[in-house]
């Protein structure tokens, strides 16, 4: 079957998780991009239309997502941390400000604190991130957990949000850390996978 961004967002969470470990298997990088956008909507569509507390994810703490994956921590602020049993990168990312386009998607991982602009880079959490994403970039991989919760107004959420609802633990992205000027860029999908193989091509 030729899966189409239409023929995706027609499926269920159940079927959308299962299709996007199938598509990951396969290394299909535009179907499981396809996927992670639809599962995302889903979430954020029954976030925003209130639905019975059944159709509602169920969200996690996000240490508990952590741990889940690997990563162990006695600092429950942490938006990331490194599994010991192959060194992987996990973060975690704030789920509205993924960006998604032709079936690629995107996110600011860390950009530098000018003029005041990100005060939370220059902070403990803001420097380990800013660690991680070196790491992640030179590894050429990373994990994220997709946080939801309600922003508040002047502030990023890795540094202060009104409320933190958790994290959906059915959804793990698997992405590249691109660095980009003075910012680190979490990117999977069809993008990546045009990187990929034109790095690929470049070193043949």
């Amino acid at each position: 079957m030729q899966w189409t961004r239409e023929s995706i967002r027609r499926l269920t969470d159940g079927e959308l998780t299962q299709l996007r470990k199938n598509a990951g298997g396969l290394g299909s990088a535009e179907i499981v991009a396809l996927c992670d956008s639809a599962l995302l909507d889903s979430t954020r569509r029954v976030a925003r239309t209130g639905q019975g507390e059944a159709k509602k994810p169920r969200l996690i703490p996000r240490r508990d997502a952590f741990e889940r994956r690997g990563v162990f921590s006695d600092c429950l602020t942490n938006w990331g941390g490194i599994r010991s049993s192959d060194d992987t990168i996990v973060m975690s990312l704030w789920a509205d400000d993924i960006r998604s386009e032709n079936g690629a998607c995107s996110y600011l991982l860390w950009a530098p604190n000018q003029d005041g602009s990100r005060p939370w880079s220059d902070k403990p959490g803001g420097k380990e991130r800013l660690k991680h994403c070196v790491l992640a970039a030179e590894s050429g991989r990373a994990e994220g957990l997709l946080v939801y919760g309600e922003r508040l107004e002047g502030r990023f959420p890795e540094d202060k949000a009104t409320t933190v609802s958790g994290v959906d633990p059915a959804v793990v992205l698997e992405f590249r850390v691109e660095h980009r000027g003075q910012e680190y860029w979490a990117v999977w999908g069809a993008r990546a996978a045009r990187t990929s193989q034109q790095r690929q091509g470049d070193s043949e």
